[in-house]
């Protein structure tokens, strides 16, 4: 799963990076311990006017679907299963017609061991941005007010018996957020693409191949607590795992 995570980049390095669009006006808020409910940037892409558009929105992490009652429903889908995601009321369409990306500079996991749980902190080696599978959806509120949500996609991790980090993946927790390729996030985004099921079998198979460029090293426990902000978060702590 992907509970916590990273995103402290400037928007500059954001739209170079996505290759999008971004308002002249958007603001990113940094963030070393960003949790769910909290507005995060997400990339999609459009058609306006025939021209496909790929742009940087800031959503709500926790997706809400359009006949959702109350916003709470969106607490607890900040991530959606792949198995099941395109049958699930919540997400099924968004999958099939609103898949998006969220950009991470890397994310959070716990190890547990016993009654004790290890932060770790899992990212590429060179730095760059990881794009998460995510799917997104418009809610609007008893105001009048919309409310942009997303969701990240997630599947199993790799077996234990894989090498590298794909096996240190399978020991520290048996879920994995879904990273794209630059071709595939283009793919996914496609707003024309609407065989989803079909897309979310592409973007499983290619997931390990991504994942295998990305590194990891514990942390301090103070990720635990969401009050805790700063980039000395992804400090390597003096414990490891490996």
């Amino acid at each position: 799963m992907c509970g916590r995570y990273v995103m402290a980049k400037a928007i500059g390095d954001l739209v170079a990076e996505a290759e999008a669009e971004a308002d002249a006006n958007l603001e990113l808020r940094q963030s070393w311990n960003v949790a769910p409910t909290t507005d995060v940037p997400i990339v999609l892409e459009r058609l306006i006017d025939g021209q496909l558009h790929r742009q940087i929105h800031v959503a709500r992490w926790g997706l809400v679907p359009g006949w959702a009652k109350e916003l709470a429903v969106g607490v607890r889908a900040f991530n959606a299963r792949s198995e099941t995601a395109s049958s699930k009321p919540t997400f099924r369409a968004a999958v099939k017609k609103r898949r998006a990306v969220v950009p991470v500079e890397g994310y959070y996991e716990w190890k547990k061991e016993g009654n004790k749980k290890r932060p770790f902190y899992v990212h590429r080696e060179d730095g760059k941005l990881i794009f998460f599978a995510g799917l997104y959806e418009w809610w609007k509120d008893e105001d009048g007010s919309w409310i942009l949500s997303t969701s990240i996609m997630t599947m199993d991790s790799p077996s234990a018996e894989e090498p590298g980090v794909l096996g240190e993946l399978a020991e520290l927790h048996d879920r994995l957020p879904i990273p794209l390729d630059s071709q595939m996030m283009g793919r996914w985004m496609n707003p024309d693409e609407e065989d989803g099921e079909g897309l979310i079998e592409q973007i499983r198979a290619q997931a390990f191949d991504v994942a295998s460029e990305w590194t990891m090293h514990e942390v301090d426990t103070a990720v635990g607590n969401v009050r805790n902000n700063s980039p000395q978060l992804i400090d390597e702590h003096s414990n490891s795992l490996f």
